[in-house]
């Protein structure tokens, strides 16, 4: 618990550490939870995995997941996302990989989402996603 407020910090020990000054979510009062970029690092040696935007968005939302769970949410249960890309051409590769991983179950939606493109990613990797998602009932 951070002091002074009813949030909930979370750090996820399946996850790859954080890189900076920086919680991997915080989950709030009114059941959200409001995770940090995930980036496709190994969670165990903290490089970067091998591989092109399909295996890196891959590795980004496993990491992702790891810290949902850890604050007893998951995939299913986002809300919003947004995807951080290194080469806009790679959308289209970016998103096959990511409708095959993010399938809402309950309602039958996907969740909001906004793709930017950005002039560097921590690492120099080709994707980052963070999200904010619902805590399981």
């Amino acid at each position: 618990m951070v002091a002074g407020n009813s949030n909930t910090v979370i750090h996820c020990k399946t996850a790859p550490k954080a890189l900076g000054p920086y919680s991997h979510a915080i989950v709030t009062a009114g059941n959200l939870v409001f995770c940090s970029g995930q980036t496709p690092l190994n969670p165990t040696t903290g490089e970067v995995i091998e591989g092109g935007i399909r295996e890196q968005t891959r590795q980004s939302l496993i990491n992702l997941q790891s810290v949902l769970e850890s604050a007893n949410s998951s995939l299913g249960h986002l809300v919003k996302t947004t995807v951080f890309l290194k080469d806009m051409n790679d959308f289209e590769a970016m998103n096959e990989v990511y409708g095959e991983m993010v399938q809402q179950k309950e309602g039958g939606y996907v969740p909001a989402r906004s793709t930017v493109e950005v002039a560097r990613l921590p690492k120099d990797v080709k994707v980052e996603i963070e999200c904010v998602a619902a805590v399981r009932s």
